[in-house]
C-alpha cells in the first residue's frame, strides 16, 4: 500500500513537522521526489520515507548531500504552484532573513499570507518583471562598474520603475578545508591547475560574482576542475569542502560558522537588497515592509543571528 499512497504538500508538511513552503523547497532542490498532476504537486509516501531514511545517520546529525543540477525535478519553479496565491504575497530569495521578514509581514498585515520562492537573484528579478512575484531580492555584482544590483535591475526589469531598498551587507569568500592545505589566498588562485572547486547554480548572486571575477581574470570556468558541479545552497557547497569533495567553494561567512572542518577566506563585502515596483511602494503590505525593515525590533533579531552588517538597513538605495 505504501507504493500507492499519494500525498499533497500539506500532508507531507504535517508528516515532517515543517511548513508547506519548506516542502516546495525540498522538491525544488531535488532532496524530495515530487511530480505534477496538472498544476498540482504530489509526493508518494514511499519517497517521503526514503527522504527520512537518507537524512538519518548513526550520529543523529543531518547529512548534507550535494544537490547536483540534474537532480532537480522542477528547476523552473518560480513560486509554489500548488498554493493559492490570490491572497498571498511572494518573496524571492534564499537568505534566512527573508523567513524572519515574512513572519513580521504576516503579524503586522492582517489577512496577508506570505510565500517564499527559493530562487537565485537573477531569476528572482526576472520573476518580478514577469509579475509572478511581488518582491525580489538581489546581490548581483557587475564586474564592469563594480556596483551591486542597480545595473542588473536596469537590465532585467526594463521600462518598469523600481525601488531598491537595502537589507544588509554580507561577506563573501572562499570555503577551504581546515588549515587551508592548498594555501589558497584569493581570486588569482582560480588560475591554478591543482585546484578543484564545487560551484553554485546559474542565476544565483554567488555564481554571478564568481563568473564576473573569472571574466576579469580572463579565465574560462570550464578549465577549472569542478566548475560544472553545481549545488543549490551555501550549506551544501560548504559541507562538500568539509568532506574533502573540493578544495574550495564560494559562499558567505555566516554559513562557514555552521559547518565544521572548513576555514573562511574573506574576499568581498556584498550588498543584499530588496527590489519592488515603484507603483506598489505606498500600498499595503509594501509600505509595511519598509517600516518593518527599519524597525528596531527587526534589526535586533538580525543582530542576534549574526553575520550581517546592518549599517544601511532600510535605506532606499535607488529609484530607477
Amino acid at each position: 500500500m505504501i507504493e500507492n499512497t499519494v500525498l499533497t504538500p500539506q500532508e507531507v508538511a504535517g508528516m515532517l513537522k515543517i511548513t508547506k513552503n519548506t516542502v516546495y523547497e525540498l522538491i525544488k532542490r531535488g532532496e524530495l521526489n515530487g511530480y505534477k498532476v496538472g498544476k498540482k504537486i504530489r509526493v508518494d509516501l514511499k519517497d517521503v520515507e526514503n527522504y527520512k531514511n537518507r537524512t538519518k545517520n548513526t550520529t543523529g546529525e543531518i547529512s548534507h548531500r550535494p544537490i547536483i543540477k540534474d537532480d532537480l525535478s522542477y528547476s523552473n519553479m518560480f513560486y509554489p504552484r500548488d498554493a493559492d496565491i490570490s491572497d498571498g504575497f511572494v518573496i524571492c530569495g534564499q537568505d534566512v532573513l527573508l523567513d524572519i521578514l515574512s513572519r513580521y509581514i504576516e503579524f503586522h498585515c492582517s489577512g496577508i499570507r506570505t510565500f517564499r520562492s527559493y530562487v537565485g537573484s537573477y531569476n528572482g528579478l526576472l520573476a518580478l518583471y514577469l509579475g509572478k512575484v511581488q518582491v525580489a531580492t538581489s546581490h548581483l555584482w557587475d564586474g564592469d562598474s563594480g556596483k551591486y544590483n542597480i545595473p542588473f535591475v536596469r537590465r532585467l526589469i526594463p521600462g518598469i520603475p523600481t525601488v531598491i531598498i537595502h537589507l544588509a551587507c554580507r561577506m563573501q569568500g572562499f570555503y577551504v578545508p581546515h588549515g587551508n592545505p592548498k594555501k589558497i589566498q584569493g581570486w588569482e588562485d582560480l588560475k591554478r591547475n591543482d585546484i578543484t572547486m564545487v560551484n553554485r547554480e546559474k542565476g544565483c548572486g554567488t555564481r554571478i560574482l564568481l563568473d564576473e571575477h573569472l571574466k576579469l581574470l580572463n579565465v574560462n570556468g570550464k578549465d577549472i576542475n569542478g566548475y560544472n558541479r553545481e549545488c543549490f545552497s551555501h550549506l551544501t557547497v560548504a559541507s562538500t569542502v568539509a568532506r574533502g569533495g573540493a578544495d574550495l567553494a564560494l559562499g558567505n561567512e555566516k554559513t562557514s560558522l555552521q559547518v565544521k572542518g572548513i576555514d573562511f577566506i574573506p574576499l568581498q563585502k556584498e550588498r543584499y537588497e530588496l527590489v519592488i515596483k515603484k507603483e506598489n511602494m505606498y500600498d499595503s503590505p509594501f509600505k509595511s515592509i519598509i517600516e518593518i525593515i527599519r524597525s528596531k525590533e527587526f534589526k535586533t533579531e538580525l543582530s542576534g543571528i549574526g553575520g550581517y552588517d546592518l549599517t544601511e538597513t532600510g535605506n532606499i538605495i535607488a529609484e530607477l
